[in-house]
């Protein structure tokens, strides 16, 4: 029996603690994640300093750094995350997501 590919999203969010954009950017993906998604993602979110290895594997060279994990393939956009039709369109997650004014795409 073959085993099933994992269909669930999978995101690591890079960031730099205490920084304004990396702040936003967590609350920006969480509030996507939530309504878009109800949740179904698994989120993890890496501070560079505490795990800089981990960001010298993904090549993050700035923060904040969003990588779509999986599915396949990898895809990653920099910056606090607030175009949330941009971010729709790089994680492929489809048409519908609210904008951050309130406005639906």
């Amino acid at each position: 029996m073959s085993a099933r590919p994992e269909r669930r999203l999978h995101l690591r969010l890079y960031v730099h603690p205490g920084r304004a954009h990396s702040s936003a950017a967590i609350d920006n993906i969480e509030s996507i994640c939530g309504d878009r998604l109800g949740g179904d993602v698994e989120l993890e979110v890496i501070d560079v300093f505490a795990d800089p290895q981990a960001a010298e594997r993904d090549r993050v060279l700035a923060t904040p750094t969003l990588i779509r994990v999986r599915p396949e393939p990898s895809r990653r956009i920099v910056g606090d995350l607030g175009d949330r039709e941009l971010v729709a369109r790089v994680l492929d997650l489809g048409p519908g997501i609210e904008s951050s004014t309130g406005e639906m795409s």
